[in-house]
């Protein structure tokens, strides 16, 4: 998992297109400009733009396989991690949340669009789909320990993303979201 230490790196990523491509990369493995485009709704050119950019900071690289055109794009490693206080600089800080709230955004709407289609679903796909929630009085250092339990549990099948051989039959791209941070009921929102 690649670490976000530098200002740039958060900037180049605070761009919904440009996460589009890391996602798609991710859990697609190689593509194209062109191919990226009709999954993003995007032009070619402006995906390329976008690729060269994301190379510029070795988020993506070229496969080598191509020919022309045709030359597929893809991750340098799945996965991305950032403190958003890390920084002492107050404008990192503001594009690091911003990064952070995109991400949250793009996740929220594909968690609606699920539940959106669920309709659609085979019986054993909706009585698999879960959504949990739940508060309870922690410690800092149980909260962290609780975080850590969790975070090993998202990323135990995470080679599957990588390697499709390891998908089990009958297996489909599906997504997790938590978050244990400390919280007010009742509080107005900004």
């Amino acid at each position: 998992m690649r670490r976000l230490t530098d200002p740039r790196e958060l900037a180049a990523l605070a761009h919904p297109v440009r996460i589009g491509i890391i996602e798609l990369l991710s859990v697609e493995g190689p593509l194209t400009a062109t191919e990226l485009a009709a999954r993003l709704g995007e032009s070619p050119a402006n995906c390329s733009w976008h690729l060269r950019k994301l190379a510029e900071l070795a988020f993506v690289e070229e496969t080598g396989d191509g020919r022309g055109r045709r030359r597929p794009w893809r991750v340098t490693e799945i996965g991305l991690s950032w403190d958003s206080d890390a920084s002492p600089n107050p404008a990192a800080e503001q594009v690091s949340l911003g990064l952070a709230e995109m991400m949250l955004d793009r996740q929220l709407d594909r968690l609606h669009r699920a539940r959106a289609r669920a309709s659609e679903e085979p019986p054993e796909w909706r009585d698999a789909m879960e959504a949990s929630e739940s508060a309870t009085w922690l410690t800092d250092e149980e909260l962290a320990a609780r975080n850590r339990e969790i975070r090993a549990i998202l990323v135990r099948d995470l080679d599957r993303v990588t390697d499709p051989a390891k998908r089990p039959e009958g297996s489909r791209l599906c997504e997790f979201v938590a978050w244990g941070v400390p919280v007010s009921f009742g509080e107005a929102s900004s």
